[in-house]
């Protein structure tokens, strides 16, 4: 499988051969749920939290006598059966985080890069960005035919890519992460995948293992 690299006028610069067991393999669509439904869990905070009748600040005083009123017994006004009570079962402070094996996270990546093959744009870098402007980014999409919602994948702390982040933060329909970030649910999410040659010899030498 090779693929063109491409400056970011759009200019042919060479070729690049993906690795099929990287970037050509069967896609999972089973592993990819799993992973991409492990990703959202392990981001919920599971913070909400509901105060029980022991936790309700009030109630020490027995509301009525037990006998003669004609009413049920209370205890407490702080009992569940009464407004401004505690909360029966309600929920607490939990994780809601779950693991996958290390080698079913790295099929779903390779899975979800299979599956975007035909989205993969491959660039050289990011150095004709020479200053952190908005319109040099739109700019370089543009010679790309790239639209939509486009995920950037290269190293922002190289120096042919210092100003890429600067450049492309304005733009909402624009992310970018470094190659150790890549993930299911940004490659799942994303209309074309741009990655820098760099990167790809990078994700391509960590996913082969």
């Amino acid at each position: 499988m090779t693929k063109e690299i491409l400056s970011t006028n759009g200019e042919k610069l060479g070729e690049i051969t993906l690795e099929k067991k990287v970037f050509g393999v069967e896609p999972n669509i089973h592993v990819m749920h799993l992973a991409l439904r492990r990703q959202l869990n392990n981001a919920r905070s599971g913070n909400a939290c509901t105060k029980t009748r022991s936790e309700v600040s009030g109630g020490g005083k027995k509301p009525w006598k037990q006998k003669g009123t004609g009413r049920a017994r209370a205890g407490s006004l702080r009992s569940p059966l009464f407004a401004g009570g505690g909360v029966i079962f309600g929920p607490k402070p939990r994780s809601y985080a779950f693991n996958m094996p290390q080698k079913a996270r790295m099929l779903a990546l390779k899975s979800a890069l299979s599956a975007k093959e035909s989205q993969l744009v491959i660039v050289k870098d990011f150095s004709t960005i020479s200053e952190p402007k908005t319109k040099l980014m739109v700019s370089a999409l543009k010679s790309l035919n790239v639209s939509g919602k486009a995920l950037i994948v290269a190293n922002t702390k190289a120096d042919e890519n210092k100003n890429l982040e600067l450049s492309a933060r304005n733009i909402p329909s624009v992310k970018v992460i470094l190659p150790s970030n890549l993930n299911v649910k940004d490659l799942l999410e994303a209309d074309f995948v741009v990655m820098t040659e760099s990167a790809v010899n990078e994700i391509t030498e960590r996913l082969s293992k």
